[in-house]
C-alpha cells in the first residue's frame, strides 16, 4: 500500500514516522520524463507493499515539472540553490522514510526495479549502489567517452585512493539508510555529490553493497545537464582534495627522498654518470627538491588534521597516537636543533672563507657547505612554525573560552 503524496499537516506527522521508504528524484526541467519515473516508482511501491513516499526535489524548473509531480501524488520540495548535489540534499533532508532511494528523473533508470536495493537495505547495508556495467548499458544510453574512459578511470582512482568497494562510482540509482546518511555530512553541490557519498561511506567503513541496474537512453529531447569535461574534472578534483595522502603525502615523500638521496650522493664530491657530470648545480637543485618534498609532507599533515577536525574525515588512530608524543615542545626542539645544525655548518663555511682572507674560494668546495647549511636552516624554520600551526589546529574547541 502506498501513501498519498501531498503537503504534510501536523496531524499527519505521527503517521509519517513509520514510512519505510522515501524515493527522491532531483528535478530540473524534466517534464518530458518525470511522469514516467513517478509512475514506475509508484508501481514498485505497490508491488512491494511498502509504506513509502515519492519526493521530487525541484531545482527551479520552469517547464511545469512541479505541477506534473503534484498531480501524480509526489511531494515537491523546492530547492532554490542550483546543483545536482544541492537538489538531492534538499530532497533527502525532507525525506521521512527509514530508507531512501535516489535516482535521476530522466527515465534512464527503471524505478520499477528497485526491489533489489530495498532488499539489501533490509539486510542491514548502509549504502547500496547500482552497477550499470554489471546490469547492462543499452545502446546510446552512455557516451563512449563516459563508458570506456571517464567512469572506469574515476572508479579506479577511487578504489586506489579510498578502497571503495564499488565498480561503478557514479551510478545515479542508489539507496541508503537515513541514519547512515546523517553520519556522512555530505556537502558537495554538484555532480561530485555521488563521489562524496561513496568516499565518505568507505572512509567510515560503512557496509556497502552493489546491485546490477540497467541504464537506458534518457527520454528527453534536450541535452543532459551533465558536462563531460567540467563534471569529470569536478569528480577528480574532489577526490584529490579529499585524499591528502595522494595529493601531498606520497609526492612529498618521493621528492624528499629524491632530494636527500641525491644530496648525500653529491656531498663528498662530483659524480660521473656516463657522459654526464653531476656537481654543485645538481646539489643545489636537490636541496630545493628536498625542501619542496618536506613542505608537501607538512601540507598532508595539515590537511588531514583539518579534515578530521571539521568532520570530513573520520579520526585516524595512528595520527592521534603520534600526536600524543609529538607535542608542540617536541616539534620546537626538533626544529631548533635542525636549524642550529644549519647555522653551525654555515659558520664553518664562513670560517673557511676567513682562512683565505675573505678572498676568492673554490665554489665546488664551499657550495658543498653552504647548500646543506641553507637547507638545514630552512627545514628547521619550517618545522618550528609547522609545530605552532599544528598546535593551533589541535586546540580543543570545546574548551575554548567563549
Amino acid at each position: 500500500m502506498s501513501v498519498a503524496q501531498r503537503p504534510t499537516r501536523p496531524s499527519e506527522t505521527r503517521q509519517s514516522l513509520d514510512l519505510e521508504l522515501s524515493i527522491v528524484m532531483p528535478c530540473l526541467d524534466e517534464a518530458e520524463t518525470l511522469g514516467a519515473c513517478i509512475g514506475k516508482a509508484r508501481r514498485a511501491i505497490d508491488r512491494l507493499g511498502i509504506r513509502a513516499e515519492i519526493i521530487v526535489a525541484d531545482n527551479g524548473s520552469v517547464d511545469g515539472s512541479q505541477a506534473i509531480a503534484r498531480d501524480l501524488g509526489a511531494r515537491v520540495v523546492d530547492v532554490p540553490r542550483r546543483g545536482y548535489g544541492n537538489a538531492l540534499i534538499g530532497g533527502i533532508e525532507a525525506a521521512r522514510g527509514r530508507f531512501v532511494i535516489m535516482g535521476d528523473a530522466d527515465d534512464s533508470y527503471d524505478f520499477s526495479a528497485i526491489s533489489s536495493l530495498v532488499e539489501k537495505l533490509r539486510e542491514g547495508y548502509d549504502l547500496v549502489v547500482g552497477n550499470r556495467f554489471a546490469g547492462g548499458i543499452q545502446s546510446g544510453a552512455m557516451p563512449w567517452l563516459h563508458r570506456w574512459v571517464g567512469n572506469p578511470v574515476l572508479t579506479f582512482i577511487s578504489r586506489v585512493f579510498f578502497h571503495t568497494p564499488v565498480g561503478d562510482m557514479h551510478c545515479g540509482l542508489r539507496g541508503f539508510r537515513r541514519e547512515s546518511y546523517a553520519r556522512l555530512r555530505l556537502h558537495a553541490a554538484g555532480m561530485e555529490f555521488a563521489s562524496e557519498m561513496v568516499i565518505k561511506a568507505s572512509l567510515q567503513r560503512m557496509r556497502i553493497a552493489e546491485v546490477p541496474v540497467t541504464l537506458s537512453p534518457d527520454g528527453r529531447t534536450r541535452p543532459p545537464h551533465l558536462r563531460t569535461w567540467r563534471d569529470g574534472w569536478r569528480h577528480l578534483r574532489f577526490m584529490l582534495l579529499f585524499s591528502p595522502r595522494w595529493l601531498f603525502l606520497y609526492p612529498g615523500i618521493v621528492l624528499l627522498a629524491l632530494g636527500l638521496g641525491t644530496s648525500a650522493l653529491l656531498l663528498p664530491g662530483p659524480v660521473q654518470v656516463g657522459s654526464v657530470r653531476l656537481d654543485i648545480h645538481t646539489l643545489l637543485v636537490a636541496g630545493f627538491v628536498a625542501l619542496m618534498g618536506y613542505q608537501l609532507v607538512l601540507f598532508a599533515v595539515f590537511t588531514k588534521i583539518f579534515a578530521i577536525r571539521t568532520g570530513f574525515h573520520p579520526p585516524h588512530a595512528l595520527l592521534q597516537k603520534t600526536f600524543e608524543y609529538v607535542t608542540l615542545e617536541v616539534g620546537l626542539a626538533a626544529g631548533t636543533l635542525v636549524g642550529v645544525a644549519g647555522l653551525v655548518v654555515l659558520a664553518l663555511s664562513v670560517w673557511s672563507w676567513r682562512s683565505v682572507g675573505f678572498g676568492n674560494l673554490d665554489p665546488t668546495l664551499t657550495m658543498r657547505e653552504v647548500i646543506p647549511a641553507v637547507v638545514l636552516m630552512a627545514l628547521g624554520t619550517q618545522t618550528v612554525f609547522a609545530s605552532f600551526f599544528l598546535s593551533i589546529l589541535g586546540i580543543d574547541r570545546d574548551n575554548d573560552p567563549a
